[in-house]
C-alpha cells in the first residue's frame, strides 16, 4: 500500500498597511478552517499576523506598494505542517529576536513566531526579504484531507 502526500498552497498580494494585512491574516483562516484543526489555524493566524504586522512597521514594500502573504499546508505520511512566508522588499537590517521589557508595548512578535513556529528564518534575494515559519500538526492526528 502506498502513502501519498498532498500540497496545496496558497499566495495573497496585498497593500502593505494594517488593512491589507489584516485582509491577509482573515484569508489565511478562511483557507484554512475546516481543513486543519481549529488550534493549528490560530497558531498560523497569530503567527501570519506577527511576520505581516512586522512587514507594514519595519520593511520596504514590493513594487506598487504591496507585501506577500503564500502559505504551503503539507499533508502527507510523515510531514503535516502549514509553512507560512511573508515577503517584502526588504529592511536596514534582518529581523530578530528581541529583548522586551516589561513594560514594552511591542518587541514580543518574534518570540511569539519562535514559540508556535517549530522553525523560522529569514532568505534574501535581488526582489526583497521573505521571513518563514513552520507549524507543525501534532504528532499522532492526520489532517483532514486537502480540498
Amino acid at each position: 500500500m502506498s502513502r501519498i502526500s498532498t500540497e496545496r498552497s496558497w499566495c495573497l498580494l496585498v497593500p502593505q498597511h494594517a488593512q491589507g494585512a489584516r485582509t491577509a491574516r482573515h484569508r489565511l483562516g478562511a483557507e484554512l478552517d475546516g481543513t486543519v484543526p481549529r488550534a493549528l489555524v490560530a497558531d498560523a493566524e497569530m503567527v501570519a499576523a506577527e511576520l505581516l504586522g512586522n512587514a507594514v512597521r519595519h520593511a520596504e514594500p514590493l513594487p506598487g506598494g504591496m507585501i506577500r502573504l503564500t502559505w504551503l499546508l503539507r499533508a502527507g505520511p510523515s510531514v503535516n505542517s502549514i509553512e507560512i512566508r511573508v515577503t517584502d522588499g526588504g529592511a536596514v537590517g534582518p529581523p530578530r529576536v528581541r529583548q522586551a521589557g516589561p513594560d514594552a508595548t511591542d518587541g514580543r512578535g518574534l518570540h511569539l513566531v519562535a514559540a508556535l513556529a517549530t522553525e523560522w528564518g529569514v532568505e534574501r534575494d535581488g526582489l526583497g526579504q521573505s521571513v518563514w515559519a513552520r507549524l507543525a500538526h501534532p504528532v499522532g492526528q492526520r489532517l483532514a484531507a486537502v480540498r
